[in-house]
């Protein structure tokens, strides 16, 4: 298979898979079937929020739908708004002291939207 075939089949599934997982997350926020997403808040923050950790919740899960269909529109733009998000929520984790696992996963998830980031720049410079 041709390089330039390999890197798009690349760019594909991580599109796919940076588009899916922050709509399925997103839209879960509403729910709550895959777990409290609440729990994972700052306790910190949670008194200066001019919302209820609930309702700030599904700001957040609307926000990562929004960033998941950019992603499937255009990849580049998306990954970098989605491994910026990822950044941000582990920050926000590891300065709450709690869920340090799935701080460090959600950095390893952003290195991986990163480098949808640039292969997407590749892509786009050759087609």
């Amino acid at each position: 298979m041709e390089d330039s075939m390999k890197i798009k089949n690349i760019q594909t599934l991580l599109t796919f898979t940076y588009c899916l997982i922050p709509v399925v997350a997103g839209a879960d926020k509403f729910t709550n079937l895959l777990t409290d997403w609440s729990k994972y808040l700052n306790p910190g923050l949670i008194p200066m929020l001019p919302l209820s950790a609930h309702v700030f919740m599904m700001v957040v899960g609307v926000i990562e739908i929004i960033a998941g269909v950019l992603v499937f529109l255009n990849p580049q733009k998306g990954a970098y708004v989605v491994s910026a998000w990822l950044v941000l929520i582990a920050l926000t984790l590891l300065t709450s002291g709690n869920y340090l696992d799935v701080a460090v996963r959600d950095l390893a998830m952003a290195i991986g939207a990163f480098t949808l980031a640039k292969i997407s720049g590749i892509t786009n410079v050759r087609t």
